[in-house]
């Protein structure tokens, strides 16, 4: 069962699956409401998580805490 944006919080790891790619992440910031600053914790690439679906959502979408 997927969590919800809302209950991402900084410092937390996670894991996002859409379209058949996983994405392993650190939440940095919250510059602002429901935009979140996040770390890849493979690549440490540091990006806005609005970045990975902006696509939309896969019937395979799911996000969990690690």
């Amino acid at each position: 069962m997927a969590i919800s944006f809302d209950n991402l919080r900084r410092g937390k790891k996670y894991v996002l699956e859409n379209y058949g790619e996983r994405f392993e992440f650190q939440v940095l910031d919250m510059p602002e409401e429901g935009a979140y600053r996040v770390k890849d914790l493979h690549t440490l690439e540091v990006f806005m998580l609005h970045d990975l679906i902006r696509y939309g959502r896969g019937k395979d979408f799911d996000m969990q805490e690690l």
